[in-house]
């Protein structure tokens, strides 16, 4: 029996007259009804905003602080329940799930002490004569209203990575989640209603077409947030006007192991990096470049766990693999796969798609024209080649229009400062894949993946505005 969910607008849980029904895609069972915000109830979420959008500016921080902790301290107390949504609605496997579950009360736990050290700065005016006798306060203040557009894949957390550091920052959010996976966003709406936020402050609007393209055009919002694919992302851009805007759009994320590296380490990281919540991760590993010397070691020891996964229902355990988001994805993946295979690629295992499922799939033998290498899959799908000199392993990384994250595996300096200086993402990570996140780090990319930067601190900085105070001494 399925679930009825309102969805929230400007402080008050409401129904519409369009429906949106929300289904698994392991079985094909619909969990749950909410609905379709448009044109109207928009405008209320934005009056409503805008109403309170000077009492969010003042809000104390000491006020900011406790609403972010009750916000962590009730998700605390619900993880289970919040982890069982989310498994179902975005067939994340539950293990997963409660992960990102954990990471979402992180990212409120981190929100709620950056309140407190919102940046401003002193500065001294007299390095030049005109500046004799005079001194800079600088001081940053909330960009006042944001709309904030959230994935299918990270449906908690990502909303989180919008709204946590927005009320820090004392702005008002307007929140919209994938018409897939917006139950978590809602769930997370009734948590935050308890709180002392004042109401209007927020809002989650699942909406039509219409309704979504007016917060990227309206020039009553400030800020545009947005994560998704490059396509929509930089058409959004495009569109804005004048608006601040971050975008966390997509990569193909690629892993260098060195002969110098720990090869079970690098195993053990890299089954996971490649195959958690079948590979719908803007940086999971999509790429792997393995040294000559340890290539065969590496894909027999990476090809035998991942053979030992299991699939089946995300809410199960003990359960590896589950659904895509939907069928329509399933089958570009497979697509894909075949189409690799028929222009050479050798299949070291899986490929096969079982309607919303694919096997997760080891490639070798690939062209970097190949889809599988030169777009971003979004699926259960890795390439191995080989390399021979450590400096084209990083040319074969860098040879992407992606640049979001990457993973080296080495245990030579040499190697590390070379990778760090020479690879083309916002991110290096030594000795850990490039799906590594940890909630307080700067996260983003560059070249077609993204603009701006995400991570609670680095997000407060793109959510506030610098004013400058001169005052003579």
């Amino acid at each position: 029996m399925s679930v009825n969910y309102p969805i929230y607008v400007g402080g008050e849980f409401i129904k519409t007259i369009q429906e949106l029904k929300v289904v698994n895609s392991y079985s094909n069972e619909e969990i749950a009804i909410t609905y379709l915000a448009g044109k109207k109830e928009l405008d209320i979420a934005i009056e409503k905003a805008q109403s309170v959008k000077k009492t969010m500016r003042n809000l104390p921080v000491y006020l900011r602080y406790e609403i972010l902790k009750q916000i962590a301290d009730k998700m605390l107390q619900r993880r289970e329940h919040l982890a069982i949504i989310l498994a179902k609605e975005a067939c994340k496997p539950l293990k997963f799930a409660l992960g990102e579950i954990d990471r979402a009360i992180q990212t409120f736990v981190v929100a709620s002490e950056e309140a407190k050290r919102l940046p401003s700065e002193i500065m001294s005016l007299d390095w030049t004569p005109g500046g004799k006798d005079k001194e800079g306060i600088i001081k940053y203040f909330p960009v006042g209203l944001i709309a904030g557009i959230v994935p299918f894949n990270f449906p908690m957390n990502l909303a989180a990575h919008k709204i946590a550091p927005a009320i820090a920052s004392g702005n008002c959010i307007i929140i919209k989640p994938a018409r897939a996976t917006p139950l978590s966003t809602l769930e997370l709406a009734k948590i935050i209603d308890e709180t002392e936020l004042p109401k209007g402050a927020f809002s989650v609007l699942p909406m039509d077409r219409e309704a979504g393209q007016q917060l990227v055009t309206d020039e009553r919002f400030a800020m545009l947030t947005f994560t998704g694919s490059p396509q929509v992302g930089w058409k959004m851009k495009s569109q804005a006007g004048k608006k601040k805007i971050t975008l966390e759009l997509g990569g193909n994320a690629g892993v260098i192991v060195s002969s110098s590296a720990n090869i079970d380490l690098a195993v053990a990281k890299c089954t996971v990096g490649s195959f958690a919540y079948s590979g719908q991760v803007c940086i999971h590993i999509q790429r792997i470049y393995v040294h000559e010397n340890i290539f065969d070691e590496f894909t027999t020891k990476f090809t035998e766990i991942i053979n030992k996964y299991k699939i089946g229902k995300a809410e199960e355990p003990d359960t590896d693999i589950s659904a895509m988001i939907d069928e329509e994805n399933a089958v570009r993946v497979e697509d894909w796969i075949n189409k690799a295979i028929k222009d050479g690629a050798k299949i070291l295992l899986g490929g096969k798609r079982n309607g919303t499922v694919v096997e997760p799939t080891i490639l070798t033998n690939t062209k970097k024209e190949m889809n599988v290498c030169k777009m971003e899959i979004f699926g259960p799908v890795v390439t191995i080649e080989k390399f021979s000199d450590f400096n084209e392993a990083v040319k074969l990384v860098n040879d992407s229009e992606y640049g979001l994250q990457a993973g080296v595996f080495t245990n030579a300096i040499d190697e590390m400062n070379y990778a760090f200086n020479e690879l083309e993402v916002g991110g290096v990570m030594i000795n850990e894949v490039p799906t590594f996140r940890v909630d307080q780090m700067p996260y983003g990319g560059v070249k077609n993946s993204g603009f701006g930067r995400e991570g609670v601190k680095f997000a407060i900085v793109e959510m506030m505005e610098p004013k400058l105070l001169v005052k003579n001494l």
